[in-house]
């Protein structure tokens, strides 16, 4: 039996989403729910997102975690997309819509197994499209590695991996983050 697939408007799906008690990504119409992570991944996005908090207050930058929209088109159809990050920060005094991000500086996603390729592939590609990106970071939650991805003065992205001696080096942000915080009470 076929069934067609509902197709939703941007204002649909916001309206939709402000009432939902589930989480979903929008992708040119099409919405997907979003399953919940495990205890390590939580931890490391709260390890992650309350030292950023701690690192930054006072200065004029907002970090947000999993509960918050970040907007952008896709890179090869120029349609909208609408991403939960698990950790994502923005300084532009422009950024004050009150459920969604328009201009992050940094974006960390969690892998787990049912996300991580989206991660590394989908997301990564369009994230790169965001203008105001300078930072996409992966974050392993079953080994300590993170992936930095990083664009330069010029627009090019490169690639950097940590591991356990090294620290995260947010160069948008001008701090750095320890992997032993980052990765408090997995390991």
């Amino acid at each position: 039996m076929r069934s067609p697939i509902p197709i939703f408007s941007v204002t649909e799906y916001l309206e939709a989403e402000s009432r939902s008690e589930v989480r979903h990504e929008y992708l040119d119409g099409q919405v997907f729910a979003m399953a919940g992570g495990s205890k390590a991944h939580n931890i490391i996005t709260l390890n992650i997102a309350s030292r950023l908090r701690s690192q930054l207050r006072g200065r004029s930058c907002d970090v947000f975690m999993s509960d918050m929209k970040v907007i952008l088109k896709s890179v090869y159809q120029n349609k909208t997309i609408f991403y939960y990050p698990d950790v994502l920060i923005t300084c532009s005094p422009e950024d004050r819509d009150t459920y969604l991000v328009n201009y992050p500086c940094v974006i960390f996603e969690v892998l787990s197994p049912s996300t991580e390729v989206s991660d590394r592939r989908e997301k990564l590609i369009n994230y790169q499209t965001i203008n105001s990106l300078q930072e996409y970071i992966l974050v392993a939650q079953d080994k300590i590695k993170i992936e930095v991805y990083r664009q330069d003065l010029v627009g090019n992205w490169t690639k950097e991996i940590l591991g356990h001696e090294d620290n995260l080096v947010l160069n948008s942000l001008n701090l750095s983050l320890a992997m032993a915080d980052i990765y408090e009470d997995i390991f």
